[in-house]
């Protein structure tokens, strides 16, 4: 990278660019280097060289079309999130190509996630007679406020992690504020190094939430380390101010304990997104939220801080490199002993990933947000008024 930058190396040489295009940018790097060298920076600063003097190949530019306009990505996710609801993604999920993509689709179902809770429920129900209901403190007035950051992705497909993040946050005392205007965080574009793109995208979500709330939550691992990044990527002080204003979801239910909720009796492994591990440093807080549900032992398997392969678009781009990727991950999630319930990560690309791997293995593990799983872990506890649960508070996903 440095010798492209002096132009040591031309844009055109091939081992140069076969070594840029098969990095993940997944920064597992950065943590272990004795040197502290900022690899992510200078990756981001190859890949715009790159992107300038080369462009990039006609399905990125397809994809970055895709995510530069709200209107192109919601009628992509729209019509996605249609076939995902008939069930055929689910029925046609495998281990060929189409049938990992339909597996990654059907990995977007909340419902069909939920139904790991709901087994916990009956299995305990039958063991006791009832579900353990922990005795909730007084509730506590909302505040501060937090603007919750959408996105595409995760706003298309996912709007149930949106709606189990609404709740937690406002069971442990933040009142959440819905902010129009805002679109996709440009990680995509940052990433494929068309930096100007990305930074036209981060204008119009600082335009838009910076004087909206007291924190800025994310609920998404890429989009995270991007947004926190605004600074950098703009150069401006409002930039720069709203990147201070971010915060993981994990990292504000953290702040506040979080509050209990009710025990689940899942087997739950968690599995660390790159760039809330490695991007963000965040490593505590996720753990922490899964264990405010009682009797809940988080197993951290081999590997669990590897990159699965799905790195943003690295996946549609060369599928073979990321399922080899992913191959190691399976394999543990799939002999860990005693059998896994679920596997929990925060970011939508690695729930897409391993949600396909496991069922192009055949496993029966499902994947969820740990904002979900306690989510189920407050309903079940009693934690929400009445009237405020689950049901009435369906999402866009």
């Amino acid at each position: 990278m440095r010798a492209l930058e002096r132009g040591e190396l031309a844009a055109d040489d091939d081992g140069l660019v076969g070594h840029l295009e098969a990095c993940l940018g997944c920064r597992g790097c950065e943590p272990v280097c004795p040197s502290g060298v900022g690899y992510g920076r200078g990756l981001e600063t190859a890949r715009e060289q790159l992107f300038l003097a080369r462009g990039l190949p006609a399905r990125a530019r397809w994809v970055l079309r895709v995510f530069r306009r709200t209107a192109f990505w919601r009628l992509a996710f729209g019509a996605g999130r249609l076939l995902r609801d008939t069930g055929l993604p689910q029925r046609l999920a495998g281990g060929t190509r189409f049938g990992f993509a339909m597996g990654m689709l059907a990995a977007t179902d909340g419902s069909v996630r939920r139904q790991a809770g709901d087994r916990s429920e009956q299995e305990q129900t039958a063991a006791t007679g009832k579900v353990s209901v922990p005795s909730a403190p007084a509730g506590s007035r909302l505040h501060p406020t937090v603007a919750l950051f959408r996105g595409c992705v995760m706003d298309a497909l996912f709007g149930h992690v949106h709606d189990a993040t609404r709740r937690t946050l406002e069971a442990n005392g933040y009142e959440i504020r819905e902010v129009a205007g805002q679109g996709c965080c440009g990680a995509l574009h940052e990433h494929a190094g068309d930096r100007n793109g990305a930074a036209a995208l981060a204008q119009e979500n600082v335009s838009a939430l910076l004087d909206a709330a007291d924190y800025i939550v994310v609920n998404s691992a890429g989009c995270g380390a991007l947004l926190k990044d605004y600074g950098h990527l703009l150069g401006t002080d409002a930039a720069q101010q709203f990147g201070s204003k971010v915060c993981d979801v994990s990292e504000l239910l953290a702040e506040r304990g979080p509050r209990p909720g009710a025990p689940l009796g899942l087997e739950i492994a968690y599995d660390a997104p790159c760039h809330l591990q490695h991007a963000q440093r965040v490593q505590a807080a996720p753990l922490a939220v899964l264990k405010a549900i009682p009797g809940l032992e988080v197993r951290l398997l081999p590997g669990s801080d590897r990159c699965c392969g799905s790195a943003g678009i690295f996946s549609l781009l060369q599928p073979e490199m990321a399922r080899a990727v992913l191959a190691d991950k399976i394999s543990t999630l799939g002999n860990a002993r005693p059998a896994l319930d679920l596997v929990a990560t925060g970011n939508p690309g690695c729930l897409m990933q391993i949600g396909a791997g496991l069922r192009a293995a055949g496993l029966a593990i499902e994947v969820a947000h740990p904002v979900e799983v306690l989510d189920w872990s407050y309903e079940k506890g009693g934690v929400y008024e009445s009237g405020k649960g689950r049901k009435g508070e369906r999402g866009r996903g």
